[in-house]
């Protein structure tokens, strides 16, 4: 029986901190709430088409596509946080704050999982410091933080923050590894974390645009695509079993994962196989 299949997220709310969110047609009306950290704005848009493309992978229902473009949790519930400007650059107290707003909401709208699909270029420890802090808060709060390792690799050592923190899920992407062209982060970190923890496609992948594009659809590739994967899969995880732990669940989605024979510091434990992952539950 295919999991994926039955299972869409509904009733599973997820946190996404990047670019905003524009309310696409895949979409519904799931955003359950939106906080414009950047221009203070009120109703949910994107000027810069990242998290709208992210917020596809994650939970896009395909209706633009009569269902072919469909996110891993296409009934699942979207609290948007705009940390990035229009040209995808972004402040570190901005997501910070972003980061506290969620920990404070967590309960009143029911969050889950924290999608962060943005990493720190700034080599600065403290910096870094500050962003692992914050995620790790969240992490013990009960929260899934799900984070992208980030677009500076492959050498070792190009884990970006907050995905160098040892608690959360750091995804790589495990088409974007190769040592000439590929671009996923690997570790180890700066404190000698083996990282990432696991890899999910992240090359070439379709999902939804924010609506001034005219299209519908868009194409982008990073470890930022690859990291809604695997917060969808949580998803679904929590919609099947309530009370999984977010503990528990990354330690099932190392479990399932398939071994593709490279360093752990590339690959983690392998790719996501989300259908094994909840055959585990």
């Amino acid at each position: 029986m295919n999991e994926q299949k039955i299972l869409t997220g509904k009733g599973i709310t997820v946190a996404v901190l990047d670019t905003g969110i524009f309310p696409h047609i895949d979409f519904d009306n799931r955003i359950a709430a939106f906080r414009d950290l950047v221009y203070g704005r009120e109703t949910p848009y994107d000027d810069n088409g990242h998290g709208t493309h992210v917020c596809g992978i994650l939970g896009g229902s395909g209706r633009a596509s009569g269902g072919k473009y469909r996110g891993t949790a296409p009934e699942c519930r979207f609290v948007v946080a705009k940390i990035l400007d229009r040209r995808g650059n972004g402040r570190k107290q901005d997501i910070l704050a972003a980061i506290d707003w969620v920990c404070k909401e967590r309960i009143r709208l029911n969050i889950r999982i924290l999608n962060i699909s943005v990493g720190t270029t700034e080599q600065e420890k403290s910096v870094d410091d500050l962003l692992v802090q914050a995620v790790e808060r969240a992490w013990d709060d009960g929260i899934t933080v799900v984070t992208a390792a980030g677009n500076l690799g492959p050498a070792p050592g190009s884990i970006t923050a907050p995905g160098s923190s040892r608690k959360v899920i750091t995804v790589g992407a495990g088409d974007l590894l190769e040592p000439r062209r590929g671009i996923s982060g690997c570790g180890p970190t700066r404190d000698c974390v083996c990282k990432p923890d696991l890899v999910a496609p992240g090359k070439r992948l379709i999902s939804c645009a924010p609506g001034r594009s005219r299209k519908e659809y868009v194409v982008k590739s990073g470890t930022s695509m690859a990291a809604p994967r695997v917060s969808g899969a949580v998803a679904l995880a929590f919609e099947r079993v309530p009370d999984l732990t977010n503990v528990q669940a990354k330690m099932l989605l190392c479990e399932s994962a398939r071994d593709l024979g490279l360093p752990r510091n590339r690959q983690g434990h392998g790719m996501l196989q989300t259908d094994r992952f909840l055959s585990l539950l």
